[in-house]
């Protein structure tokens, strides 16, 4: 336990600082780092190197290379640098190297040194020319800030949706300032700097000086800032050897510490874990490193080579050319366990169970002393919490040993935390191995969550280990192996090496139908790529026919679109399809096309019926049908034409449409409608009124109403009107008019062909009573029941029934008798009935 300690180092009285290595890097690196550019990820993310010439007064005839390494020294990608002068190299929260160039173009690249696309910052940058760069990362994603030649600042909070924003000017800054950085404060994007002794802070409307409180007398100039990981604390470095530690709101100061050295430092970076109440700052010098907080003494540790810090959530990670190591807050779990002559519970468990595993009697004394205090699981717990902190196996096992071993004595302990904590070391090994190279702390892991931990092993095309780890965690098909296995096969298609046979077999032998996993988006990389063929295969998997049609349309393979848009049974996507061939082929190909395809061909006849009826002509036309060619020119006579000889125009050409299809009934009708057209105008012309387009019926209907009963009988024989129908439409038209005398003529001119009984309705419907009973005596013997009940003689109606002898006209009456006065009716129905039973 003194030896675990031994390299803890106590920063005042209230933290330890540790600093142990990750790696021994075996990069072999052609350039010392000083002579390069270099951007490390957070996060345990990889590491940038570009060798920088333009730094030098002539460039060398040789071309620099681009290497980007993991955070253990292997490498991931080489590339001969063939752009412009870069100022700045730094990575985005996606693991993208941003390079930003003198010219203000910002070229993006992969982990893999594949180039991904490029941006400009403006044209006022690309006139004036770049200075300097800040890469910086805040909840609306990575940014970028420029300093300008002009001493202006630009900058964009997020360089996935580019919105470039110009900071206002800064009063007597004519040259590039000793130090600056970018804040985030509520939300907003802020920028620092420091002119001699004068600090400015930008914001989105103004420059306003500051003055940090407390500051030490004396300052002359800044050499150098620090913000925090979380942008809450700032430091300031200044001529006269002070750090100044506050709010990075410059509203209070934390504290202060002489470090009695001038020289301006190469590095400055916060190394504080969240939810510690000690904050303290990391210096690095060319060969010194300097730990500094709230205590009068500071940590110094030497540096025997050129070094780079990287600031992490919870502490600083510091890679040279031969090591990769980590400097951080000893946590409270870790310091109360392993602090010499501790008493702490997790302490005495863990000396419990080591003295267990001896099979020493002192195991039962520590466990009876943790138990009487009543600590046994708090014990339990910061055994476990301390597990998490731990870089080492070993030293993880023994700890976890510990809490496995204080549980067996609680009951009822809830296992979550302790399975969770086994599961989470054993991700983190696996990522931390050398191979591939990932060092996150447990703080650090949490913070990422293991949905993105799975994504950048996916980056670096680490398929199998997280596919296993998605198995060995259980998590969902959907959220963790499909979209593994959709990336790994976004991959594979980009292997150009292997035949699209062979790469699309093996796609589906290794997908199948796994949930989650679309064929299309493989289809649309493998297309994206320049392999069609191989997108066409791919397609073949997919089983959603809405997803294959637009790339397929994409792909300008059409007609295998329209196919599988027939096949989907989907009109929509139909419609889709046929619409996109129509503005892609010819007429005739495409009328052709259609041809082929029957379903299309139909819901394409529908399209045109309300959208392009000369389309609809000319198809069929292209396709002799006679009858729906007839049947468009009769729409087209109403739809269309408004002059009297256009609509028998069209008419004509209907009937000879009709004529060829073999459709005479169709056509003698059509004829028959030209002839009434024809007689409607001149009736027009001869009456005055309305005659157009009115049916035979109303046409009659109307000369009735207006007096002409000659015209409308001459009408009625030419177009052959049935005797019944006239009587019909007379009898109305008159008893519209009130016309009783006419009608009365009309009813004697010779035997009516539809009977009396209908005179006798039509007028009880205009309550005319009198001329109703002037009808019911000539309807005939078997409608004379329901005549007299019509116009409201019961008594009348109940003595021809009785003299039919008819039982059904006799119930009839019966139910019509409803009043007192209708009684003696009813009991003269009732005698008759009786009588009739006798005889």
């Amino acid at each position: 336990m003194d030896c675990y300690t031994a390299d803890w180092n106590p920063l005042g009285e209230a933290a330890f600082y540790r600093k142990f290595e990750l790696y021994s890097m075996d990069w072999d690196l052609k350039e010392p780092l000083r002579d390069c550019l270099v951007a490390a990820a957070p996060y345990g993310g990889p590491i940038a190197l570009l060798r920088n010439p333009w730094k030098k007064e002539k460039s060398p005839s040789i071309r620099p290379l681009l290497q980007i390494y993991s955070s253990s020294g292997v490498a991931l990608a080489s590339l001969l640098w063939k752009s412009g002068p870069v100022v700045l190299l730094g990575w985005s929260a996606e693991e993208e190297l941003l390079c930003v160039q003198e010219d203000g173009s910002v070229l993006v690249y992969g982990l893999h040194g594949d180039f991904r696309r490029h941006f400009s910052m403006g044209n006022e940058v690309l006139q004036n020319r770049v200075l300097d760069a800040r890469v910086f990362h805040t909840e609306f994603g990575s940014g970028i800030a420029i300093l300008t030649g002009a001493h202006r600042f630009t900058l964009t909070a997020n360089v996935g949706d580019l919105k470039l924003r110009r900071m206002p000017e800064v009063p007597g800054l004519q040259a590039l300032p000793s130090c600056w950085t970018v804040l985030f404060q509520d939300r907003v994007t802020l920028v620092l700097l420091a002119i001699g002794p004068d600090l400015y802070l930008l914001d989105n409307t103004a420059c306003s000086g500051v003055v940090p409180p407390g500051l030490a007398p004396g300052v002359s100039d800044f050499l150098q800032m620090a913000v925090s990981f979380n942008y809450r604390y700032l430091a300031l470095f200044t001529d006269t050897g002070h750090i100044w530690m506050g709010l990075a709101s410059l509203k209070e100061k934390l504290y202060e510490f002489n470090c009695n050295i001038r020289a301006p430092p190469k590095q400055m970076a916060w190394c504080s874990r969240p939810k510690s109440k000690q904050k303290a700052i990391v210096v690095a010098w060319e060969r010194r490193l300097l730990v500094a907080g709230d205590a009068p003494e500071s940590i110094q540790f030497v540096l025997e080579e050129d070094s780079y810090l990287v600031p992490e959530l919870d502490g600083v990670r510091i890679f040279s050319r031969n090591g990769h190591e980590f400097l951080h807050e000893v946590p409270v779990a870790s310091e109360e366990i392993f602090r010499i002559a501790s008493m702490a519970p997790g302490a005495l468990l863990l000396e419990a169970q080591k003295e267990y595993e001896k099979e020493s009697q002192k195991a039962d004394e520590y466990l009876r002393e943790i138990q009487e205090r009543e600590q046994l699981p708090q014990a339990v717990r910061q055994c476990i919490e301390a597990a998490g902190h731990e870089h080492q196996p070993e030293m993880q096992k023994s700890l976890l040993r510990a809490a496995s071993f204080g549980k067996c004595f609680i009951d009822k302990f809830p296992p979550d935390t302790f399975v969770r904590m086994c599961q989470d070391l054993r991700v983190l090994n696996a990522v931390r191995d050398y191979p591939i190279g990932i060092p996150l702390t447990y703080t650090q892991y949490k913070q990422l969550t293991i949905e993105v931990l799975l994504d950048r092993l996916v980056l670096r095309r680490l398929y199998p280990l997280a596919i296993q780890i998605c198995e060995y965690l259980r998590l969902p098909e959907v959220q963790g192996i499909s979209r593994i296995l959709a990336h790994w096969a976004c991959y594979k298609v980009q292997q150009k090496d292997v035949s699209d046979e062979d790469v699309a077999r093996a796609i589906n032998q290794k997908l199948g139908d796994t949930p989650g996993v679309s064929y299309s988006d493989i289809a649309a990389r493998a297309y994206g790529c320049g392999r069609t063929e191989l997108a066409i295969k791919l397609l073949e998997y997919e089983p959603r026919s809405g997803e294959q049609v637009p790339l397929l349309l994409k792909m300008k393979r059409s007609k295998l679109a329209l196919s599988k848009a027939i096949e989907s049974g989907d009109t929509d996507l139909v419609f889709t399809v046929v619409l996109h061939l129509k503005n892609e082929l010819n007429r005739g190909d495409f009328f052709m096309t259609l041809r082929n395809q029957p379903v299309a061909l139909s819901l394409y006849r529908q399209f045109c019926k309300h959208q392009e009826l000369e389309t609809l002509k000319d198809l069929y036309n292209q396709d002799d049908n006679h009858q729906e060619l007839g049947n468009f020119h009769i729409r087209a006579s109403y739809a269309a034409e408004e002059r009297i000889e256009g609509r028998v125009a069209a008419l004509q050409t209907a009937v000879d449409e009709y004529y060829k299809a073999k459709n005479e009934f169709a056509a003698k009708a059509t004829e028959e409608q030209m002839r009434l057209l024809r007689l409607q105008r001149r009736l027009e012309d001869e009456l005055g009124g309305h005659f157009l387009d009115l049916s035979l019926h109303d046409t009659v209907t109307s000369l009735l109403l207006s007096g002409n009963n000659k015209r409308a009988e001459q009408l009625a024989r030419d177009f052959r009107i049935p005797d019944k129908r006239f009587w019909w439409l007379k009898l109305t038209a008159l008893a519209d008019r009130e016309d009783w005398e006419e009608l009365e003529k009309f009813s004697k001119s010779k035997k009516s062909p539809i009977g009396y009984l209908p005179f006798v309705e039509v007028c009880m419907k205009r309550r005319n009573k009198f001329e109703a009973k002037k009808f019911a005596a000539r309807v005939s013997p078997e409608q004379k029941v329901k005549a007299f009940l019509l116009i409201g003689d019961v008594t009348q109606a109940a003595d021809v029934a009785i003299e039919r002898r008819n039982e059904a006209e006799l119930s009839l009456v019966l139910s019509h008798c409803t009043g007192a006065s209708d009684g003696a009716t009813a009991d003269k129905i009732q005698r008759a009935r009786a009588l009739a039973q006798r005889k």
